[in-house]
Parts: C-alpha cells; structure tokens; sequence
C-alpha cells in the first residue's frame, strides 16, 4: 500500500511540475494576467479539471513559480553576505550573474510580476524579498562596522543591497536577451560581444555595491 501511495506522490509531483514549467514557458511572452487555465493545461496535455487538484486557481500557481524561483535562493545569498570585505561583493556580482544564466525565464517572470497585475503574486514576491532583506541584515549585524548602528538602518541597508541585487539581475538578463536576439545573429555588425557586455555589468555592479559600502563606513558619521 504504501509504495502505491509513493508512486502516486511521485505522479502528482511530477503533474504539478509539469504545469508549473508549461506556465513559465508561456509567460516568456505575456503577462500572468492574461494566461488562461485552458492554455496551460492544453500545454501539459491534461483535461481543466486536473488543474485544480493541483492549484486553487493561476494566482495560486503563480505564487509557486514565485517560491520556486527565489525560494531556493536564500541559502547562497546567506552564505555570500556572511563572506567580508571585497570578497562578498565579488561573489554576491558572481552569484547573479549565475543564477541569471541558469534560469533567465525565472528572473524574466520575477521582474515582470514584481509590479504586476496580480496581487498574490506580487505580496508573494514583496514576502521573498523582505525575507532577504532581514537575512542580509543578519549577517550585516555581524561586521565590524555594524557597531552603533539600530535595526532600522541596519534593514535600511540591507533592502539597499537587496534592491541592487535585483537591478544586477535584470541588466545581466537584457545582456542575455540581446546576445540571445535574432538581430544581434544576424546583423554583420555585432555591436558588442556579448562577453564584453557581461563584463561591463560586472564591473558596474561591482563598482555600484562598492559605494554602498563605502557609504555605510560613514553612516554614523551624519550629524545628530
């Protein structure tokens, strides 16, 4: 009985991620507004019904695609923010460059629905990313220079990271789309190569991360 109830588990994981990767492959060239239930499970090949033995509705599904893209993330920008110094930064830059590579249609769905018109999925979003905010001030709390500084500022700080994080993202991914373009293959005159124009969000990252940095070293040094 209980390896028919396991193999069961294992088709109903395996319907769910069925649907949930049809719809993120729709939603590369729309909205999660404007998908249809009908469409995504004409994708998975199953009839409406089984949709919802899975999902209360596509706001439900979109929240999943929501935790399944950042959900898996807070491990690594723990362990990236608990590094020092210029070291952190570096590995912070190399982290979404990485994970922008891996899952472009992931970041290109966070940074749509970011300010979307679905409001479950964007609370699910705002939930995620004040989740990475009060991690990174964990660690924040843990430098040196965090002597003198209150919760509130230390949360100041860490959203500034956060937010820079997720603009990183999405210039890694325009740099992606552009070398990924049918115009950038086909035009003779490339305008740059795309390696070239990865390493200049690099550095701008870098650089932008940098003066973040900087400026917390002289945070308490504002007058009263």
């Amino acid at each position: 009985m209980s390896h028919t109830l396991g193999i069961r588990q294992a088709q109903k994981q395996k319907t769910r991620q069925a649907f949930l990767d049809a719809a993120l492959a729709l939603l590369e060239e729309q909205s999660l507004s404007s998908l249809g239930l009908r469409e995504v499970t004409r994708a998975v090949g199953v009839a409406p019904t089984a949709f919802y033995r899975h999902f209360r509705s596509t706001a439900d599904l979109g929240v999943a695609l929501v935790d399944e893209a950042l959900g898996s993330l807070h491990p690594m920008v723990r362990t990236t923010v608990a590094t020092a110094g210029a070291e952190r930064i570096t590995r912070a830059v190399q982290l979404i460059a990485d994970h922008v590579a891996a899952h472009p249609a992931h970041v290109r769905f966070i940074a749509r629905e970011r300010h979307g018109g679905v409001q479950p999925v964007r609370e699910a979003i705002r939930a995620q990313l004040a989740r990475f905010a009060e991690e990174v001030k964990t660690e924040l709390a843990k430098d040196p220079e965090a002597e003198g500084w209150n919760d509130d500022d230390l949360l100041m700080l860490a959203h500034l990271y956060v937010d820079q994080m997720l603009i990183t993202a999405s210039l890694f991914l325009e740099t992606l789309e552009s070398a990924e373009s049918p115009e950038s293959a086909e035009s003779p005159e490339c305008p740059e190569p795309s390696e070239a124009q990865r390493q200049r969000v690099v550095q701008v990252a870098t650089r932008q991360l940098r003066l973040i940095s900087l400026g917390r070293q002289h945070w308490l040094d504002q007058e009263p």
